[in-house]
């Protein structure tokens, strides 16, 4: 669902959903959220679409909430919003497609969350990332309370979130979070060299293992060699699977088709 706040591109297998309120830092909007979750959960349903990549327009990835709104709302709005926003969050995860955000500028607030909730992020090298909430009086929305943690650890993340203080990508890169730093220039072309890396993968297989990891953050050692072994049934009579047996024996470079 293409709107005035979300613009909408096939190039190929890959479907790049980009934030389209520069006027705004790109915050969200309900029209922006709603379409992100639609083509998301489209994208998701068709084999046409191999990977997810989601941007900013203008001068930055996203703000998260808009600033100009705030202090105008209900306790009962807050909630009705955070239901909107959750459910991308959830649709984002559910989807066994890889979604990658390239981030330029920076990425506040939920715009951080946002880029959290993808598999992959890479950031120009000058973009900064800012969990911006306390400066407003607010907690974390859109999961990050969820992601962060996991990924520097309970302590970093708390100082990250009491201080609001803006991180520079290069850290992140460091600390794991980032996939790729690159020149601010050259972003598009990197998103775009492993956006079409992965759209020439194993869709099924690739989709599986992210799932597979996620669960592995809640679940036991048990737990994920069981879902292992059942998920790998299904992998071997997949023709992605013969095509790679077959592509090994003949000395040559597989041609996945995402079946």
């Amino acid at each position: 669902m293409e709107t005035s706040h979300l613009l909408v591109e096939q190039s190929g297998s890959v479907l790049w959903l980009t934030l389209n309120r520069p006027e705004r830092l790109n915050a969200f909007s309900p029209e922006m959220i709603a379409g992100l979750t639609d083509e998301i959960e489209r994208a998701a349903a068709d084999d046409a679409v191999r990977v997810i990549v989601l941007s900013g327009a203008g001068r930055a990835f996203c703000a998260g909430g808009d600033v100009k709104t705030m202090g105008q709302s209900s306790a009962s709005q807050a909630y009705e919003h955070i239901g909107r926003l959750n459910r991308l969050i959830l649709t984002m995860q559910r989807c066994e497609k890889p979604i990658m955000a390239a981030v330029h500028g920076f990425a506040a607030g939920a715009g951080f969350n946002l880029a959290l909730a993808c598999d992959l992020i890479l950031a120009a090298e000058d973009s900064q990332f800012i969990l911006s909430f306390a400066k407003v009086g607010l907690v974390s929305d859109g999961g990050g309370s969820y992601w962060l943690p996991r990924l520097v650890g309970p302590h970093l993340a708390k100082q990250f979130f009491f201080t609001a203080d803006p991180i520079p990508a290069r850290r992140l890169y460091e600390l794991g979070v980032l996939s790729e730093v690159v020149p601010a220039e050259k972003l598009r072309e990197a998103t775009e060299s492993l956006a079409s890396k992965l759209a020439c993968g194993p869709t099924k297989a690739i989709g599986k293992q992210k799932r597979l990891i996620e669960h592995a953050l809640t679940a036991t050692l048990e737990e994920i060699l069981e879902e292992e072994r059942l998920v790998q049934g299904l992998m071997v009579e997949t023709e992605d699977h013969r095509e790679g047996v077959a592509a090994f024996k003949e000395k040559r470079s597989p041609v996945f088709q995402g079946k």
